[in-house]
């Protein structure tokens, strides 16, 4: 009997969701009131649209932070956009395979995300992904996977959702067409 648990979808903030080219706004900014502890210390939260919530919350997978923001991304993202508390990567200390990986052209959270998803099928949605993370993990993961760059300057855009969607729901059915 086959696992009925969604695939991960693994999220990062700065570039996918903080898109680095846009100025302040047009969204809604918090009074003080509002704001999430932390978050007035970082002025680019304002550039995060408050409708990435209700879009990831309408994917057929279970979310989970994949970003430098750490817990803070519970804090200060997820209240923002309307998401509740998700679960948090927690990457390892730095260690001497680091050095090698980052010579040979893989990112530094590519096996942190393999070994979180134990096998079990995700998605990831970052502003730095390659071909040299996407071999290392069709090599290393015995699941399905998709590694999904995100255009920092624009961050999550409408063709970004529907590629994800298409593929976390041909992931969570295998035998249906979307």
């Amino acid at each position: 009997m086959g696992s009925t648990r969604r695939p991960l979808l693994f999220l990062d903030v700065d570039g996918p969701l903080i898109p680095f080219g846009a100025g302040s706004g047009p969204y809604p900014t918090w009074t003080t009131a509002q704001e999430p502890p932390g978050a007035a210390a970082n002025p680019l939260l304002d550039r995060i649209d408050p409708g990435h919530g209700t879009r990831l919350a309408a994917l057929p997978c279970e979310l989970v932070w994949a970003t430098t923001w750490m817990a803070d991304a519970n804090e200060c993202v997820a209240p923002r956009i309307g998401l509740p508390p998700l679960a948090v990567v927690v990457w390892p200390e730095p260690s001497g395979i680091d050095d090698r990986d980052a010579r040979a052209g893989l990112h530094w959270k590519t096996r942190a995300l393999v070994a979180w998803a134990a096998g079990r099928p995700f998605a990831w949605v970052d502003d730095e992904v390659t071909d040299t993370d996407r071999s290392w993990v069709a090599g290393h993961h015995p699941g399905r996977a998709l590694l999904h760059r995100v255009d920092p300057r624009r961050g999550l855009v409408d063709g970004d959702y529907a590629a994800l969607d298409s593929w976390l729901r041909q992931t969570a059915h295998p035998g249906r067409r979307t």
